[in-house]
């Protein structure tokens, strides 16, 4: 038996016995409910951060997700094997690493995977053998290969003998009611044989399935295809939607017919934009990275051309409802409902209702919103609007001109917000059962 050999047989022995510590860097919407999953099956695990209240609040037993409740967190720290922490050095006392970091894009729609790389060096200066590197940032096909094993060989180690290196892109549903972190099949693929051993281990023990493939290029195409058949399909509903309304035709109507088909449709629904880290962003990693292989990605250019115009098609269904009433955009009172990108949880990156806010405020409207799960704004990366959810009441409602429900929350009452406002402008059919003239579909 070689050298890499003993030490693959070494990682795989600790993982079996749950002697071997996990690292997860990035505590957020996808890194904390891993932590919560390995925590769950006997493991030690070490979580990082550099937000500093992340840290205090998890120490507290307290959790900064709407959907993760605060006892989950508690009883995580009974156990005495969570050991939240914003000091890095301490990867060194961890065995398997996995990195659940931003990659958004940059001003001009091209790839930022800086929080990769800045964290794939962070983590080479505590590099030894044995560890397994596991990414599950949403990238573009090489990441993993080309851009984080070279930082990483620096030390003098090298993948697949020293230290195993994988990717396994996150399937993270927030809040859903079907699926959580270890009932959703998770995709690995590694840069040798012995890496995906490796880390197909590792994540046998915390899900239900894992789905090994050939290489990191598969899995982290893999997940590309998964939010641009999504933003593809979604664009498609939306343009259909603005067709549709200039015929007269009612959308939800059409696909409620249509996905009474049993086989060869599958129901995707329009809105006022995307929203969410993944469907916005994921699909110009791959238009980014084709550009290198001279190839024009039509379809995904296409679908973000007609998803990003979306906000401006509501503002113009705003407008045209505010006029037929004889009111003004400029100086009118607008209250939007829902500032999160999908109903029923607390994360409002890239969503729509934030595009919506600022193009109301640019034509002169005076904008406030409510939004049950998120009682405040906080300073984003395109984004810092200073606001906090206002109150939801009768007397509230009859002060605006005009109701824009963005975001259809389970909290809402819709018949009460249809019957104290004066105009309901609605883009996710969150009213279709009520009737109402005050009702304006957009």
């Amino acid at each position: 038996m070689g050298k890499g050999s003993e030490i693959l047989e070494g990682l795989l022995q600790g993982i079996e016995k749950r002697t071997a510590t996990v690292g997860v860097i990035g505590l957020g919407y996808v890194g904390l409910p891993l932590a919560l999953v390995f925590i769950r099956e006997g493991f030690r695990v070490r979580g990082f951060d550099l937000d500093e209240k992340k840290i205090r609040l998890l120490r507290q037993g307290k959790s900064y997700i709407k959907h993760i409740p605060s006892e989950k967190i508690a009883g995580m720290n009974k156990t005495g094997r969570f050991s939240p922490t914003a000091d890095f050095s301490k990867i060194r006392t961890t065995d398997c690493i996995i990195i659940c970091v931003p990659t958004p894009l940059n001003e001009y729609r091209e790839p930022d995977i800086s929080y990769v790389i800045n964290t794939t060096k962070t983590i080479s200066r505590y590099l030894r053998p044995g560890h397994l590197i596991s990414l599950e940032s949403t990238t573009y096909p090489g990441t993993t290969d080309d851009d984080m094993r070279p930082i990483l060989e620096k030390t003098g180690l090298k993948a697949g003998k020293d230290f195993f290196l994988a990717y396994s892109p996150e399937r993270e549903d927030p809040n859903s009611k079907d699926f959580s972190t270890s009932t959703i099949p998770k995709v690995v693929g590694g840069f040798s044989p012995n890496c995906l051993k490796a880390a197909d281990a590792l994540y046998r023990t915390a899900v239900v399935q894992t789905v090994p493939v050939s290489s990191t290029k598969v899995a982290e195409a893999s997940k590309l295809l998964e939010n641009i058949y999504r933003a593809v399909n979604i664009a498609l509903v939306n343009e259909l939607k603005m067709c549709f309304d200039r015929m007269g035709i009612n959308i939800w109507e059409v696909i409620q017919a249509a996905r009474t088909k049993p086989f060869g449709f599958q129901a995707f629904y329009p809105g006022p934009g995307l929203g969410g880290h993944c469907i916005p962003i994921d699909p110009f990693y791959l238009t980014w990275k084709a550009r290198e292989y001279d190839f024009h990605t039509k379809f995904i250019e296409l679908a973000g051309e007609v998803n990003t115009g979306m906000p401006y098609y509501v503002i113009e269904k705003i407008v045209e409802a505010l006029n037929d009433r004889g009111k003004s955009i400029k100086n009118a009172k607008l209250l939007l409902l829902g500032l999160s990108y999908k109903k029923d949880i607390d994360d409002v990156r890239e969503s729509p209702s934030l595009k919506l806010i600022i193009l109301l405020q640019q034509r002169g409207a005076r904008v406030e919103y409510n939004d049950p799960h998120v009682p405040k704004t906080h300073r984003m990366r395109a984004y810092d609007l200073g606001m906090s959810s206002v109150p939801l009441t009768e007397k509230n409602l009859k002060k605006y001109d005009c109701v824009i429900i963005s975001t259809d929350h389970s909290a809402y009452d819709y018949a009460f917000i249809v019957k104290n406002s004066k105009l309901v402008v609605d883009t996710r059919n969150a009213t279709g059962k009520i009737r109402s003239k005050k009702i304006v579909k957009a």
